[in-house]
């Protein structure tokens, strides 16, 4: 039964749908995207519905489904996880011919490790084996950059080496590698995307800096020199579904991003003037806050409670993030379409309207 009802179709789209027109399949396909009810998959969907696709949305029974609301897919239930359940994906993948397999367990404080190695190193696997058995025609991997941690020699490649930094992008790491091999090992098509920093109308993990630089509590650590990359999100999808057509994708990897990055202390001072406040100029020094990030996770951890500094949150003022996306706009032809203060404009309006600044 297909879902209908309100939300994501309401938020405001930079595109609009006809951007993706080009891209119309003669034929609509069946396609089936696994973590359909997060925020980058609710809008694979929504665009997939949008020209013409039939969608089958993959999610688990104890999932909320809001995100998809009034976007007219068909809920197919299992759990990538659950190594059990792989008959259950053979059935949702019956008649599919393109998978987007967007589902990861993200960056969620106190989550064990394991947790992220059953959904995306082992929830990968299963995945694919299902496809495989069931002639999928193509295999779309969504991973991260962050497979690449922090980029030594920006902008960054999709030969840059490996320099994972935390649980979620070293599984994000194996994930990836496990798929590489798997398309290689059975001639099955495959592609491997790299999304970069994703943000739009909807987005959650961006909200904290838009909320601290709104109400004039945002403190710079460091000089606010590195580099950042940011991508809005109906770009992303545009790449992701690039990669599920073009033939020069197959056996590829992708780095999908906005065009061009920026300084940290430039980003600040463009979101504080699409939320129209004055510019944050207080700055502190990086490393005492560090390592009392460092301090808190040890006292904290063995009494199971959630430190209140972590040295991951840290990582975003001292680490490069900038990467190079010309081989995604040489072999699929992608072109970002939303400049950075247009979307970051759309994302604080869209903040500023759900009252969550």
């Amino acid at each position: 039964m297909a879902l209908r009802a309100n939300t994501l179709s309401a938020l405001p789209s930079a595109l609009g749908d006809k951007s993706f027109d080009r891209h119309r399949n003669t034929m609509s396909r069946t396609v089936l995207v696994t973590g359909a009810n997060g925020f980058t998959g609710s809008y694979v969907c929504k665009h997939l519905v949008n020209r013409g696709d039939r969608v089958r949305a993959l999610v688990r029974q104890s999932s909320n489904l809001d995100l998809l609301k009034n976007i007219d897919v068909e809920p197919v239930y299992g759990d990538l996880a659950n190594g059990s359940a792989v008959d259950a994906l053979a059935t949702a993948l019956n008649g599919v011919e393109v998978v987007y397999h967007i589902a990861a367990a993200y960056r969620t404080e106190g989550v064990p490790s394991k947790y992220f190695w059953e959904v995306n190193v082992e929830g990968t696997r299963n995945i694919l084996e299902a496809a495989l058995r069931a002639n999928v025609t193509r295999f779309v991997h969504c991973s991260t950059v962050g497979v690449q941690g922090e980029i030594k020699n920006p902008p960054a490649t999709e030969e840059a080496p490996f320099n994972p930094g935390d649980v979620y992008q070293e599984t994000k790491m194996q994930g990836e590698k496990l798929a590489r091999r798997f398309f290689q090992e059975h001639n099955f098509p495959g592609v491997v995307v790299r999304p970069v920093g994703i943000y739009g109308p909807g987005d959650m993990r961006f909200l904290k800096l838009f909320k601290f630089i709104h109400n004039g509590k945002f403190r710079m650590l460091g000089s606010g020199r590195v580099l950042y990359h940011l991508t809005y999100v109906e770009d992303l999808v545009r790449g992701i579904l690039l990669a599920g057509e073009k033939k020069e994708a197959i056996g590829e990897v992708f780095t999908i991003g906005g065009e061009g990055y920026l300084t940290l202390a430039e980003l600040v001072e463009r979101v504080a003037k699409a939320l129209n406040v004055s510019v944050p100029r207080k700055n502190f020094p990086v490393w005492p806050v560090w390592f009392a990030g460092l301090l808190c996770e040890i006292v904290c951890r063995p009494f199971g409670i959630e430190p209140p500094i972590y040295r991951r949150r840290v990582d975003f003022f001292i680490k490069d993030r900038a990467f190079d996306i010309s081989k995604a706009k040489r072999l699929l032809g992608y072109q970002p379409q939303v400049d950075l203060d247009t979307g970051l404009r759309i994302t604080a309006d869209w903040y500023r309207t759900n009252n969550l600044l």
